[in-house]
This record gives C-alpha cells, structure tokens and sequence, in this order.
C-alpha cells in the first residue's frame, strides 16, 4: 500500500511539473495561494478634495482592465480620461495635464485620426451620485520603458469630467470641466 500511494505522489509531481513548464511557469491567480497580477490603484477626490471614488487597473490578456466606482457626483454620463501627468491638484486639476497621448493621435473613438490612448468609455452616475465603469484599455501597459506606460516617470492620473465625451472633438471631446481625479499608483508603491 505505501508503494502504490509513493507512484501516485510521484506520478502527481511529474504532472504538476509538466503543467508548470508547459504553462511558462505560471499560476493563475489563486487567493492566498498565488500573487495576485500587477495592479495599480487611483484614489479619485472632488475639487473640495474630498474622496469620491476609487479605480483599479489590473493586468487582463494583453490590456489593462480599469474598474472605476465613484460616488457622490451629479447624476448623469461623465467622461472619463487618463491625464499625462500623476498629479491631482484641486480645485481645476488642470496639474494632470493633457490626455494621455503618446502616439499623438487626435482625441475620440469616433474620430478617425483617434483616439488618444487615454480615451475612455463615458460613465454613467445615476440620481444617487454613484457610477461604475469596467474597461479594458488595449492602448496603455505598465511597462515603465514604454510609450504607452502609466507608470512612467511623470505618472498619470484618471479624471472624471462634468459632461459626457462627443467622441470626436480634439483635444477633450467638449467634456468641459474636471469633477475628480485620482493618481495613478503601482500597489507596490502605496
């Protein structure tokens, strides 16, 4: 009996190292198991500076995956951008900058010379100031030596702005002013 339980555990490591070696070396995401994808975090605060939502941006076959839930804003479809620059000073944040833009494009999915890499999907805040956003973002990596990277040297931010995107003006989409804006921050860094 101890012979024949010795082949079974032999026989399972081989094809847990199989599996592995096939795999790349890789696990999924097992809690507390395995170490969750690289992610990175933003706090997002209103023009007062006060807290009004939160953003997580996780790795998700070949993009990143933003997940973005506000509260307390005025009800209706808000646009919502990634800015060049990781820095959120209210009450304008105009200190996020531009949209992120590395290739230079014109602003708008709708646009044909678009869209900025930092071009989002509208989020829509219903009667009791909430909203929720789920996106993959193709245009953007965290590889710090890339153009496309988040996580470069000056950082960028996510901004909510007062209006809904038109898709199609540069730069801003006549989104109009900025609500709330939180730093993009690796967790690693927090």
């Amino acid at each position: 009996m101890a012979n024949r339980t010795t082949v079974l555990v032999g026989r399972a490591a081989w094809i847990v190292a199989l599996t592995l070696f096939l795999a790349g070396c890789r696990l999924p995401y097992i809690p507390y198991v395995t170490l969750p994808p690289p992610a990175a975090v933003a706090h997002l605060v209103d023009e007062k500076g006060q807290a009004v939502g939160n953003a997580v941006i996780i790795l998700d076959n070949g993009g990143l995956r933003l997940l973005l839930d506000v509260m307390g804003l005025p009800a209706g479809d808000k646009a919502v951008h990634i800015h060049e620059v990781g820095r959120c000073e209210p009450p304008s944040f105009e200190s996020a900058g531009g949209h992120f833009n590395p290739t230079k494009a014109e602003h708008g999915t709708s646009n044909p010379r678009g869209p900025h890499a930092g071009d989002l999907p509208d989020l829509i805040v219903g009667p009791d100031g909430k909203g929720h956003l789920e996106f993959t973002i193709k245009r953007v990596t965290f590889d710090k030596k890339a153009a496309g990277s988040l996580l470069d040297a000056d950082g960028s931010a996510i901004v909510v702005h007062e209006r809904a995107d038109d898709k199609r003006t540069d730069p801003d989409g006549n989104s109009g002013a900025r609500l709330a804006c939180g730093v993009i921050v690796s967790e690693g860094k927090r």
